[in-house]
């Protein structure tokens, strides 16, 4: 579509609006691989920035498609996408594709409107923390861990040690404290249009993009093109604003020698193994 109205004379332009769209998928985290593209920050704020920077268009369009991870990158984007909105003063929609759950949902709260698909999957609302012990392990194979800190606290929830109770509680305090930033915002940004208490919105459970609208956590069920189309007429166009990638989403340095870029690729690939497994489990959690 963007290719037939290049073509168009620039007075026949004038008659058509146009809503820049922004794509955020995958898991948010620091870092990445080409095998799990990071969601942060760093990679979404030069679409964001050109999106929000198109002056004839009244608003801009996003697509969400997380199942969470980071809760400081989640809100880092949240908030660039709120700063820009009342800056250049347009307005947002939000559209959930498979899953906004988590981060995901944090992010999907910095919409004027949150608009998800009827088997959209929504909510996830508070902190995970997930890791294995192998003190046992350990034992049974003959290997004495040595440990030595400055500070008595440095290894604390070491999974090669027996877990302590007052190292488990220190860390259910730190996810009280980002538990409860996070029902601040939802209380904020769905101010006036929550339907439930806080045990059913905020116990972690997540919903149907359905259920999400009866809960007060989504504001329509329908899809991107039909709601842009309603919204602004049938002279609407999307413009998607992507960023850009090179091989292997980054360069290889021109120096590089042949055997250097050989262990690079094993190096990768091994690495990608590891990380495409942890990111289905990440999405499996949510049936995906």
């Amino acid at each position: 579509m963007a290719f037939y109205d290049a073509l168009l004379p620039r007075r026949m332009k004038k008659d058509l609006t146009i809503i820049p769209v922004v794509r955020l998928q995958g898991t948010i985290m620091t870092g990445g691989s080409q095998f799990r593209p990071a969601l942060n920050l760093a990679s979404v704020a030069g679409s964001l920035d050109k999106a929000f920077s198109m002056k004839r268009s009244p608003a801009v369009a996003i697509i969400v498609n997380s199942p969470g991870g980071s809760p400081v990158q989640s809100r880092l984007i949240f908030k660039r996408i709120r700063d820009l909105a009342e800056e250049k003063q347009k307005r947002v929609h939000i559209f959930v594709e498979d899953v906004a759950a988590s981060g995901g949902y944090m992010i999907a709260l910095a919409g004027d409107e949150i608009i998800a698909d009827p088997s959209s999957i929504v909510g996830s609302i508070g902190v995970v923390s997930a890791s294995f012990g192998f003190p046992e392990l350990l034992k049974k194979i003959g290997v004495e861990r040595r440990v030595y800190t400055a500070g008595q606290s440095k290894v604390s929830l070491d999974p090669f040690q027996p877990e302590k109770e007052t190292d488990v509680e220190h860390l259910k305090s730190l996810q009280r404290d980002v538990h409860a930033t996070f029902i601040d915002l939802v209380k904020a940004r769905r101010q006036g249009k929550l339907a439930a208490d806080d045990d059913t919105l905020f116990n972690g459970l997540f919903w149907s993009g359905v259920k999400g609208r009866e809960l007060g956590l989504v504001d329509e069920l329908g899809d991107m093109h039909g709601f842009l189309k309603a919204r602004y007429g049938e002279k609407m166009r999307t413009r998607l604003i992507a960023p850009r990638r090179g091989l292997f989403g980054g360069r290889i340095p021109a120096s590089i020698g042949s055997d250097d870029f050989a262990q690079t690729i094993a190096a990768s690939a091994t690495q990608g193994v590891a990380d495409a497994l942890e990111n289905k489990a990440i999405w499996g959690r949510y049936g995906l």
